[in-house]
């Protein structure tokens, strides 16, 4: 995928053609602290709007922090990012609470999504079960990504399927969040995925 420069505000291209963009909207998901406000800013062409507060003591005991010590704020609502993939596509970004507190946010969040990327730490695999039952409950198309932090151990994907319980044909990507075409990587596997699945034949219940 290329990035156009199309004004979004006119629809026209930089030759002052008229463009007729698609919006999708995407989810980004995935337990307390894995990186998904730093995911969505790093492919975000305008500033991301985000909802992060800081953390006080009344965190304490709720928000596991263990693995994450460094972090000081948390996001309460969502995340909002947008990405002109080209003359027709155009992606809207929104990053989901992690805590299970705000998990009542996922069914408004959810509403007319194309597809999600599920971020893993895999120091706490668990955290991201609650992401992958959400839309594996719905029907939803989603791709998990493996983000990657230094004290990490290295698993196989192999053992990361196993591990996470995938579909075969669930894709599964590894990012640094921080990184604007490694996250774009995964939005591509996402997007490719959902195409896939769109075209795919219904199956017949019995």
């Amino acid at each position: 995928m290329a990035y156009a420069r199309v004004d979004t505000a006119t629809g026209h291209d930089v030759a002052g053609h008229e463009r007729s963009l698609i919006p999708l909207k995407v989810l980004v998901a995935g337990g307390f602290g894995v990186g998904k406000t730093t995911f969505v800013a790093s492919l975000s062409e305008i500033p991301p709007v985000t909802t992060e507060q800081q953390m006080t003591e009344l965190s304490v005991g709720v928000d596991e922090t263990e693995a994450v010590p460094d972090k000081r704020t948390t996001t309460v609502a969502m995340d909002f990012g947008r990405i002109t993939v080209d003359e027709a596509l155009i992606l809207y970004l929104f990053g989901t609470p992690g805590q299970n507190r705000f998990w009542f946010m996922w069914d408004e969040l959810v509403r007319g999504a194309v597809g999600a990327v599920v971020l893993v730490d895999l120091r706490r695999v668990d955290d991201c079960f609650a992401a992958i039952d959400f839309f594996e409950s719905r029907g939803v198309p989603f791709v998990v990504a493996i983000n990657r932090f230094p004290s990490s151990e290295l698993f196989g994907d192999d053992a990361v399927r196993q591990a996470l319980v995938l579909p075969p044909d669930c894709p599964l990507v590894r990012v640094d969040a921080r990184n604007g075409p490694s996250s774009h990587d995964a939005l591509v596997a996402l997007v490719e995925h959902a195409l896939v699945r769109s075209a795919a034949p219904p199956v017949a219940m019995r």
